[in-house]
């Protein structure tokens, strides 16, 4: 009789069955904002120093950040994706201080630029960009506050509402999708696609981690776009249909180029083009994902101490002529602009583990750290998150820093920089265990 009682009791309270039962059900909202600046501001375009801070001639495709966030009932989380160059240091502080009083605080919070080079332009968002040289760019105030505002209004919104979810992840390789441009053999040619569903099996997210370079298009494209992960994410939501927020974020792309289809034409036919077939790919893998209920959602936060600023020996030669920089400059720069110290964030969501790497890992070490972050974790799918909350450098390994070329000229704490960065981040992750 005794047993008896037990059993209807646990019954009556819901504790036998699966082990969704026995878990928090993980909940989840998401949102979009347009980040596209009004022509008025004269907007600059980042990543190539030969525009010379020329204004935006217009908008070929509207650039947008996009936010998820995440709660189990006793901790909450936000992953953004933004259709931008990247972030410098101290940008996500300001959005955390925007959103302080709903709660929010930094640590929380993981940033993930596309790296799209006709988009905001980092430099533009630095406040301590005040040098004045037009290769590098200069600091836009109101363009600053706009985006700080906009993108604290997409967590916000993305946080109005949260319905539980089932969450899953796919994994596959792509071969000839992208390539090493060093000329080295490493090269990371992993799709990974998460599908976020609400309990209906409604689609709600997808979250796409794919490394390339998005600079299909050149310094002579002066209109605004998310080039390649823009026309991804817009392939894969009209695919799905229903409402469905796709968020692309890039792994560790340092060198890791795209490779454009044959025949594709002109700089925009290219990025499109890519960008399409890519998201059918995409959407052929989220259909054969299956999601499962109660995910393990957890978040580490792990400071990095930089090793001393330096620039490479051909510095002068390649990074330094492309930005119009003495050595005096350059010093100043490095003052001003880099700090000195770093963090990763990484997020674990069911079997996926995003690795927060803050800059432009090469693609051997963004291996590596994935490797060890499985290893340590036993988390099946872990990803790097490329530029993930700030852009302090290229990161690239010892060899691969002596071996100089452009990467190296824009790295600028030493060839120690990448196993810094490597063990930093692995330490963090590997917090996160089942």
């Amino acid at each position: 009789m005794r047993r008896l009682i037990l059993a209807v009791t646990w019954v009556s309270l819901g504790l036998v069955g699966s082990p969704r039962a026995l878990a928090a059900d993980l909940r989840a909202g998401v949102a979009r904002v347009d980040l596209t600046p009004p022509m008025e501001l004269k907007a600059t375009l980042g990543g190539y120093g030969a525009r010379m801070s020329k204004p935006a001639a217009g908008v070929h495709d509207r650039v947008f950040a996009k936010a998820v966030v995440l709660s189990d009932g006793s901790q909450r989380l936000a992953l953004v994706t933004a259709d931008v160059l990247a972030f410098p240091p101290g940008f996500k502080e300001a959005v955390a201080e925007a959103l302080r009083g709903a709660g929010w605080k930094s640590e929380r919070l993981l940033l993930l630029p596309s790296h799209s080079h006709t988009s905001i332009d980092m430099s533009a968002l630095h406040p301590k960009n005040v040098l004045g040289i037009p290769q590098i760019g200069s600091f836009h105030k109101k363009l600053f506050e706009l985006t700080v505002a906009r993108l604290a209004q997409v967590v916000t919104d993305a946080g109005k509402d949260l319905s539980a979810v089932s969450v899953g992840t796919r994994s596959v390789a792509l071969e000839g999708w992208n390539r090493n441009r060093r000329g080295n053999k490493p090269c990371d040619p992993e799709l990974t696609v998460t599908r976020i569903d609400n309990a209906r099996g409604e689609p709600l997210a997808v979250l796409v981690n794919w490394s390339a370079h998005p600079t299909l298009m050149g310094p002579e494209d002066m209109m605004f776009s998310g080039d390649f992960p823009g026309h991804v994410q817009r392939m894969v939501e009209a695919l799905i249909g229903r409402g469905v927020t796709v968020m692309f974020y890039n792994g560790a792309q340092g060198d890791q180029s795209p490779v454009a289809r044959p025949d594709s034409g002109g700089n925009w036919e290219k990025a499109e083009r890519y960008g399409r077939e890519l998201g059918i790919l995409v959407w052929r893998e989220w259909e054969k994902v299956r999601p499962t209920p109660a995910p393990t959602l957890a978040c580490s936060f792990e400071e990095i101490p930089l090793p001393p600023h330096a620039w490479h020996r051909a510095f002068m030669k390649t990074g330094g002529a492309e930005y119009g920089l003495s050595e005096a400059l350059a010093g100043r720069m490095l003052a001003l602009l880099f700090p000195t110290k770093t963090h990763s964030t990484s997020v674990r969501v069911g079997d996926l583990l995003i690795v927060g790497v803050p800059g432009e890992m090469i693609a051997e070490l963004g291996i590596s750290v994935k490797s060890r972050a499985r290893a340590a974790t036993g988390v099946p799918h872990v990803v790097v998150g490329g530029l993930a909350d700030e852009w302090v450098s290229y990161i690239l390994s010892a060899e691969q820093y002596r071996k100089g070329g452009y990467e190296a000229s824009v790295s600028f704490y030493g060839e120690q920089l990448g196993q810094v960065i490597a063990d930093g981040a692995v330490r963090g992750a590997s917090r996160l265990k089942p």
